[in-house]
């Protein structure tokens, strides 16, 4: 049948439409002429038996731009390597190289040199010298950006060079660079040198010789010199002393604050708030006060910058001016910061840019802890309540995480007092943003320790089932994102509750949730995290019913869970329970269903069983372990006889090899450092046993006591019904005895009345 369809063609050149070859052709091209020619690979070839040196030599001599870049950039491996060849031979070629060279070699040379002056790599000055030499060769270069890299090398020589070194190489040139015939480049460099050489010198060098030149630049024309100038007076401040800052610094300082260009006004107010640490009461008292008073109260006149600095160092000017402050001023700056705290708002009217008003109200959120402490916790309601509530609610994020990140510091200065920012607490942890979560994180094992520890135990309870309910939505919120970094910390953070809250409410609230979390998270570090924090609950649980329970959802969906990622999972958790849990604890119920995974089917969890027994052996100590030995020695003899995977094969045997270094009747006294914290774990939880054993029988006792109190109510109860019905009957038989009573007393007295009567009686008529 078809016979036609059953010939077969002779093979030959495939063949194709001729315009799919002519598209082949045209892609060949661009390949071909991007080859090299035989003169450009001479070029580019180096004799291999040349050694680093000399290949470093040779191409700087004769190599193209990028091999000259590429030695450079290479250099402080050769310095490591030949240190003295690398400087006799390579260091002037690159010398050479760099007079004329363009910007890149010039920022490879100079980011080379700093990292060999950086490193410490050159013990010699001479070395350290002729690097300088290069450097102010090309300190002036008409780029900017590779001046100021050259700037940067320079600075760090002067680290390592010897004082004579730098006043003579460094600091004469100053004299002349900073005059105004100078390029404003160069005046910056200088203030940006002299400030870093006052450390180097005493305080008469840095007086007589470093600070006219240093008062000439406050006074420079270009705003951007006297800029610079005011940032580096700190330097030189703190190495001539107190006094003569007094004398010599703070007049300049004070008169930089009233200058013309805002940047400047800036530059001399954050100067003269760093040198607050140098002045006295008087100082601070006379100068400092009205400065940031006047700041202060003309608000609408102060620069937007001078505010963002205002906000960023209140707390600390605050701090620093307590003692020199009246109740007056204390009053004026607290209103001050409320303010700053709504700037930008919407209900307020806003005469910043956006970016700035955010990043002043961020600045709040920092300085909260030091505000909180100026005004006493106990005023905290009053005077700091409503604008740490308005900033806990900021429209933008970043304020909150500015606020979440210093919210565990308020916290601890609060106290007694922490219930008062309750409501704050629940708001940030049911933010909607991950980065406020994040930032509440860092520190949130010691916020709920503070809350759950000092507050009103009246408003803890009432207000405890709202903040776990929080605390589970937190954790549901970053579950379901992609932040698994984030969930990790959130699970480390939470195992603190262990110990903060009662064990039974741990377990119905969290345990059911972090076990879930165990076992269908797919990222391996938050599993693990999750199984820490679950054996933390596990440990810490004063319930047996509970603690087994636990027990048994780690061993029915785990250890013999249906699936293998499950059982490896099981034998992760066995690695943390080593850390967390005492020898006898962990021998008692996690090392025989570990050692039960021998028969598991999948390869991957027999090969995770063998790395894991050097860690279940060193838990055995003879003699009282030797049945849980010879357990653990069948389970390596079975993987030695009967293992067929190559891997599993190849762990059991290096496995083995690390068996037989430990050494199980080691004495007590020889034994590592860790066994001695195993002695603490195990008394630890001997403790919590007989802590549970002590509640056991105290609830126990007032189920006793409560028995013995109904028994006693209802034995009075039985008793006042018999002592009614004794009542009723004594009643019904006592009304007619009282007729038969009445009778006999009527006749005896009509039997007296018939008898004479007499004045005295006998004695034998008086009865007996």
């Amino acid at each position: 049948m078809f016979p036609g369809r059953m010939t077969l063609s002779p093979p030959g050149p495939p063949c194709g439409p001729p315009e799919e070859l002519q598209e082949l052709a045209f892609i060949e091209r661009p390949i071909r002429r991007s080859l090299k020619t035989a003169e450009e690979i001479d070029q580019l070839t180096v004799d291999e038996d040349l050694n680093d040196v000399e290949r470093a030599v040779y191409l700087l001599s004769v190599g193209q731009e990028v091999q000259r870049a590429s030695v450079i950039s290479n250099l402080p491996s050769l310095v490591r390597q030949n240190p003295a060849e690398t400087f006799r031979r390579v260091v002037p070629k690159v010398r050479e190289v760099l007079n004329g060279a363009g910007a890149e070699i010039q920022l490879a040379a100079a980011t080379s040199f700093l990292t060999i002056l950086q490193d410490d790599i050159i013990l010699i000055h001479t070395h350290t010298y002729s690097i300088l030499k290069t450097v102010l060769l090309h300190l002036n270069h008409r780029d900017a950006v590779v001046s100021s890299a050259w700037l940067e090398t320079l600075l760090s020589a002067i680290n390592a060079l010897p004082k004579e070194t730098i006043k003579q190489e460094v600091l004469n040139p100053l004299l002349y660079q900073s005059q105004l015939s100078h390029s404003l480049q160069a005046r910056l460099a200088a203030c940006r040198i002299l400030g870093k050489a006052s450390c180097k010198f005493d305080s008469l060098i840095v007086k007589k010789e470093l600070l006219p030149l240093a008062r000439s630049l406050c006074r420079d024309v270009e705003s951007e010199v006297r800029v610079c100038m005011c940032h580096h007076l700190e330097s030189m401040a703190r190495t001539i002393g107190v006094d003569d800052t007094r004398a010599e610094l703070l007049p300049e300082l004070l008169e930089l604050v009233g200058d013309e260009e805002s940047s400047v006004r800036l530059a001399a107010f954050d100067s003269i708030i760093s040198l607050m640490e140098m002045m006295d009461g008087d100082d601070r008292f006379h100068l400092l006060v009205p400065l940031v008073m006047s700041a202060c109260d003309a608000s609408s006149q102060v620069d937007e910058g001078v505010m963002v600095s205002l906000s960023f160092q209140f707390g600390k000017l605050c701090s620093g001016l307590a003692g020199s402050l009246s109740d007056e001023q204390k009053r004026l700056l607290l209103q001050k910061f409320q303010v700053l705290c709504i700037t930008g708002l919407p209900t307020e009217e806003n005469r910043l840019d956006v970016s700035e008003s955010t990043l002043i109200r961020c600045n709040c959120c920092y300085n909260l802890p030091a505000m909180v402490a100026f005004v006493d916790p106990s005023h905290f309601l009053s005077d700091l309540y409503p604008p740490f509530s308005s900033l806990c609610s900021d429209p933008e994020v970043s304020v909150r995480r500015s606020v979440a990140a210093s919210f565990h510091q308020v916290v601890k200065l609060l106290g007694s007092n922490v219930h008062v920012i309750h409501k704050e607490l629940l708001l940030l942890l049911q933010d909607s943003a991950l980065e406020v979560l994040d930032a509440l994180m860092n520190h949130l094992d010691e916020t709920l320790e503070v809350v759950l520890s000092r507050g009103d135990n009246l408003m803890l309870d009432n207000k405890l089932p709202e903040l776990l309910s929080a605390l589970l939505s937190a954790e549901q919120q970053v579950g379901s994102s992609l932040r698994w970094r984030l969930h990790e910390k959130l699970l480390h953070r939470y195992s603190c509750l262990s110990r903060l809250l009662p064990g039974e409410l741990v377990h119905q609230t969290f345990s059911a949730r972090i076990f879930i979390i165990l076992t269908t998270n797919k990222v391996l570090p938050v599993q693990k995290e999750a199984a820490r924090t679950f054996c933390t609950f596990l440990r810490y649980n004063r319930k047996q019913e509970q603690r087994q329970e636990m027990m048994e959802r780690l061993i029915q969906d785990l250890a013999q869970g249906r699936s293998y990622w499950n059982r490896l999972r099981f034998l992760d958790v066995c690695e943390i329970a080593t850390e967390i849990f005492s020898r006898k604890y962990f021998n008692k119920h996690f090392l025989i269903p570990a050692l039960e995974l021998v028969h598991d089917p999948v390869a991957n969890v027999r090969y995770k069983l063998c790395q894991l027994l050097p860690w279940l052996r060193s838990s055995l100590r003879l003699p009282a372990d030797k049945l849980l030995l010879q357990k653990l020695d069948f389970c390596v003899q079975k993987f030695l006889c009967r293992e067929k995977d190559k891997d599993v094969v190849a762990m059991i045997r290096k496995t083995v090899l690390e068996l037989d270094k430990l050494d199980l009747s080691e004495p007590f006294h020889m034994r590592h450092e860790w066994d001695l914290l195993d002695q603490k774990k195990e008394k630890e939880e001997m403790l919590l046993l007989e802590m549970e054993q002590l509640e056991r029988q105290q609830n126990d006792g007032k189920l006793g006591s409560d028995k013995h109190v109904e028994r006693k109510r209802r034995d009075s109860k039985t008793s006042l019904s018999s002592t009614k019905s004794m009542s009723v009957s004594s009643s019904t038989g006592s009304s007619s005895s009282g007729k038969e009573m009445r009778k006999a007393k009527l006749s005896r007295s009509r039997s007296l009345s018939s008898q004479p009567t007499s004045s005295k009686p006998m004695n034998s008529d008086r009865p007996l």
